[in-house]
């Protein structure tokens, strides 16, 4: 099993050391792989004063001190080919944003490094059409898609179950759950995303007891003042509730 989790935004490497100590401790528990996840920059604000994150210059060597301390793999999302080519000596992971998942160009680039690609499927689009964002994906060392929900109306997810047993059955690559951007009301809150995080524990459950043994949480030790997502991230102190549930659901399906 793996959990990938982390902040929203890399604010600072206290606060990012904290989450990720206390992450692995319970993940280690269970005996689950942890691997940290930040972003240095959420280029995909809904508006110009959304709040971005400190840059990849300063959020860069904080990773690298994070993976050395802690002793965990590094994920974070990467928006151009110039920021694959500056993260992929830092990070184990790199990340393709949902909104990304159709460039082809930052795929390719992504998949010719030495590490892990993460591709976030689009709200937009249907568990089938998974197939053409692999087939650019030759070459790369591992993939993983992951899954939040579809877009529905305005401002809404619906996390499509048949969806993900249908990724399950046809992709053999992992599979991630993205239990905490499920429950986003994206461009609910006008500058942010609006959401529910009480929703996160069930929609967890249901998954694993589908059968997915990888998921995505962000946490933070504050959430309802975090600078993005703060409504559908998880209390940093309600993490291992989760991860019981998550554990328990998968080991009894």
């Amino acid at each position: 099993m793996r959990i990938i989790a982390g902040p929203c935004q890399h604010e600072s490497l206290e606060q990012s050391l904290e989450i990720a100590n206390h992450c692995k401790d319970v993940c280690d528990k269970y005996e689950i792989e942890y691997i940290f996840k930040a972003s240095f920059d959420k280029a995909n604000r809904t508006s110009l004063s959304g709040e971005r994150g400190i840059g990849i210059d300063a959020a860069l060597p904080d990773l690298l001190a994070l993976k050395q301390t802690v002793g965990c793999k590094i994920l974070t999302d990467v928006h151009t080919e110039g920021q694959i080519s500056r993260c992929r000596s830092f990070v184990d992971v790199l990340q393709i944003p949902a909104f990304l998942c159709r460039q082809t160009d930052l795929i390719l680039a992504a998949c010719k490094t030495d590490c892990i690609v993460n591709i976030k499927k689009g709200q937009f689009l249907a568990p089938w059409d998974v197939a053409g964002i692999l087939s650019k994906t030759e070459g790369a060392k591992e993939v993983w898609i992951t899954e939040r929900g579809t877009s529905f109306g305005y401002n809404r997810l619906v996390v499509d179950y048949t969806g993900l047993q249908f990724l399950l059955a046809t992709y053999d690559i992992p599979i991630v759950f993205d239990g905490t951007h499920a429950v986003q009301a994206p461009g609910g809150q006008g500058d942010s995303s609006g959401g529910n995080r009480s929703y996160v524990r069930g929609l967890c459950r249901a998954a694993a007891a589908l059968g997915v043994d990888s998921h995505f949480l962000e946490v933070h030790p504050d959430p309802d003042n975090a600078p993005s997502d703060g409504p559908n991230m998880l209390r940093l102190e309600d993490f291992e509730e989760v991860v019981n549930d998550i554990d328990c659901y998968f080991y009894s399906s």
